[in-house]
């Protein structure tokens, strides 16, 4: 059985003597992202006091640097929004001398990510994960049949389907960057379309599922599936396991779920950036290098459920996490991922105004 403490949300740590709290770091990075104990062995290691705080999605993170002296020294946007951020200036290229644990990263991963920022100058994958859909086993065998396998984004965006799970709860990802390019796939469209035809599909598609949303929101769906409040979720990979963990520990019979849907699902990838305005950029280097460990990525893989891009970690990763499939996803699973480019200025303006129509269900 894989086991989980209670998840780290905003802390300092403080675990050296007074005399070393002058040299000290601030990280903004997802909730339920990392493993309770890598802030201490970080500052055991390097004598760096970390304030740590989260946020539940990039546009947060984005208001945070635009507004400008936001006082963080790491940050971990998403590839596309990175992209964003690096043409807007609001992060400085990394001094690589200073990143001896470069070594141990998957290179073809890390080339992956250079279609967003060019020779890897300004970021290090964190971690990486996909958009799929968590599920109550249980509902689903109720409402759908013993036989039935989620396999396919149908069970949510199909009005009938859904329909049949309004009682027990649908959760979307209050996003719509991770909500409008899977409808425009479930369509047949493209998923970086920037055609405001095709954001108008995907707006009806989840239209006509909307009266059967509970809410949406990005990261409520994790403890929510665990308990049993909701049954269907859009939801990111490692979350959704970490509810599975939880609904396990639990043990309360309540078996959760991940899908990567047939027609395919987005591929992603967190990054550690470090703000242009960084109050301590040294401090930060060092803190990117030891999330480079591989001792420390597989520590963090292990608690979180989302695979590294670190190489050298998989020798400490424990096996069934690292043999599992929803975690580290297949060859012919991955032959369906997409990843997103970033919106320009209109396209962003239209998929806003799109995904406030959906969410208000107008």
């Amino acid at each position: 059985m894989r086991t989980r403490r209670l998840a780290l949300t905003s802390c300092t740590a403080l675990f050296l003597p007074l005399a070393a709290q002058a040299d000290s770091i601030n990280v903004f990075n997802w909730s339920d992202y990392i493993a309770p104990d890598t802030l201490e062995r970080f500052t055991e290691a390097t004598g760096i006091a970390v304030t740590y705080d989260v946020f539940d999605s990039n546009d947060t993170l984005q208001a945070r640097l635009m507004a400008g002296s936001s006082g963080f020294d790491v940050v971990v946007p998403t590839d596309f929004a990175m992209q964003r951020q690096i043409g807007a200036g609001l992060h400085q290229p990394l001094d690589k001398d200073l990143l001896p644990n470069l070594e141990h990263m998957d290179p073809e991963l890390m080339a992956l990510v250079a279609a967003f920022d060019p020779d890897n100058a300004h970021g290090v994958i964190y971690k990486w994960g996909t958009t799929g859909i968590g599920y109550n086993a249980a509902a689903v065998a109720e409402r759908l049949g013993e036989d039935y396998t989620v396999d396919s984004w149908a069970i949510l965006f199909d009005p009938e389907k859904a329909a049949l799970f309004e009682d027990c709860g649908i959760a979307m990802l209050d996003s719509h960057t991770d909500m409008l390019p899977p409808a425009m796939n479930f369509l047949g469209l493209d998923p970086n379309s920037s055609d405001e035809d095709a954001f108008a599909a995907a707006a009806e598609l989840l239209l006509s599922v909307r009266p059967h949303v509970r809410y949406f929101h990005s990261s409520q769906y994790i403890t929510d599936l665990a308990n049993g409040e909701i049954c269907l979720a859009v939801g990111w990979s490692g979350d959704v396991l970490q509810a599975a963990d939880r609904a396990e520990d639990a043990g309360r019979g309540i078996e959760i779920g991940y899908a990567i849907p047939n027609e395919g699902a987005a591929l992603w990838f967190d990054m550690l950036l470090i703000p242009a305005d960084a109050p301590n950029p040294e401090g930060a280097h060092a803190f990117i290098n030891f999330m480079m460990d591989p001792e420390i990525a597989a520590a963090n893989t292990n608690y979180v459920m989302y695979p590294t891009a670190n190489a050298g970690a998989h020798e400490f990763i424990d096996p069934d996490v690292l043999n599992d499939p929803m975690i580290f996803p297949s060859d012919e699973a991955k032959a369906g991922f997409w990843t997103l480019r970033p919106y320009d200025q209109r396209t962003d303006r239209v998929a806003t105004r799109t995904w406030t129509r959906v969410r208000t269900g107008q």
